[in-house]
């Protein structure tokens, strides 16, 4: 809930601290802004306040071009590059990188394969391929864990193309087999 008069004396003294948190819109101009826009502050009494730029586009307001509304902090615009992995890394979580390619992510994203891996080093440190094993090993570890799940069925549900690979893999990030691990896990009956 919006407090009207708390955001009136933000929109006028431009205070950057409320920048992205509203959005006020001009019923004379039809206009909406942010509270740090560079214009002569509007008539309070000719002024609207909403929550998003989304409230006020659906009243009627266009967006201001001196301040972007669509630059506003946390917006995806605001984010950058950031946004575009953080939408890679979603579509890696629900296994698009299990059964399909980096090229592939990358057209669903729409930008090309170089240009993702070289996000996901800039903002990661690791490539698309890195951070989707480490996913599916994590995926494991937690059916290994959580469950009594044969390894074959572990493999498959972690997203792993084969029990071979599964295994190879976990060697290399725990140093060593799973099975060691889910042994390590269950307390022995002797």
């Amino acid at each position: 809930m919006l407090d009207i008069e708390e955001c009136e004396r933000a929109r006028v003294r431009r205070d950057r601290r409320f920048d992205g948190l509203f959005f006020s819109g001009v019923r004379t101009t039809r206009i909406y802004c942010r509270p740090v826009c560079p214009v002569r502050p509007a008539k309070a009494a000719n002024v609207m306040f909403y929550p998003s730029a989304a409230a006020a586009e659906l009243a009627g307001f266009r967006p201001c071009l001196r301040c972007r509304p669509e630059a506003a902090p946390f917006s995806p615009a605001w984010k950058g590059t950031r946004t575009t992995v953080e939408r890679a890394l979603r579509l890696i979580a629900d296994s698009a990188l299990d059964h399909g390619s980096v090229e592939t992510l990358a057209d669903r994203l729409g930008i090309g394969s170089r240009h993702l891996s070289r996000l996901f080093q800039m903002h990661l440190g690791a490539s698309p391929v890195q951070v989707a094993q480490t996913t599916r090993v994590q995926r494991a570890k937690r059916l290994l864990d959580e469950t009594d799940l044969t390894m074959s069925e572990i493999a498959v549900r972690a997203g792993f193309g084969s029990l071979r690979r599964f295994n190879t893999v976990f060697a290399e990030v725990y140093r060593r087999p799973p099975t060691q691990i889910r042994r390590a896990r269950k307390p022995s009956a002797t």
